[in-house]
């Protein structure tokens, strides 16, 4: 902030607050560089209150945000991961085509000629599909700050 302040006024541009009326004198300096300290304060315990959210979440195994994998649901009271009935047998069905040698075109093509549809309601192809094969989540596992963690998806399932 500092440097791009000088910057500023290399230029001849001022910088003016709206919340604060900061005169220019050697009093408004000291002010300034308070009214700095305490917002990178506030930036900084605000994050730190975040992660400590997200890991008392996960330590629950309940959602800690991104994408919701097909076959899976959030239950609402919980806030945990739950199988979705309706498309688990997609997801089972994938799997097992792709074990049998199917090629990941062939079961997106498949997939598409059904009108099943991704997570994000998109149509397969061989990016998602990849994606999906490769999933940790599918076997139990979930990462959290690199940790690896097996009580989270599938790992009740």
């Amino acid at each position: 902030m500092a440097i791009n302040k000088m910057k500023c006024r290399k230029n001849d541009v001022r910088v003016e607050y709206l919340d604060e009326k900061i005169p220019d004198t050697p009093e408004g300096v000291i002010l300034e560089s308070v009214l700095e300290g305490f917002a990178e304060y506030y930036s900084l315990q605000l994050s730190q209150n975040i992660k400590r959210g997200i890991v008392e979440s996960a330590k629950k195994c309940q959602v800690t945000g991104g994408g919701t994998a097909l076959g899976y649901k959030i239950d609402k009271d919980t806030k945990k991961y739950v199988v979705d009935e309706a498309t688990a047998p997609v997801v089972k069905r994938i799997f097992e085509m792709y074990a049998g040698g199917a090629k990941v075109a062939d079961i997106g093509r498949y997939m598409n000629s059904h009108g099943i549809k991704t997570s994000r309601g998109n149509d397969f192809n061989k990016n998602s599909l990849r994606k999906m094969l490769t999933n940790r989540r599918y076997i139990g596992l979930l990462y959290l700050q690199g940790r690896r963690d097996t009580r989270g998806y599938a790992a009740d399932h």
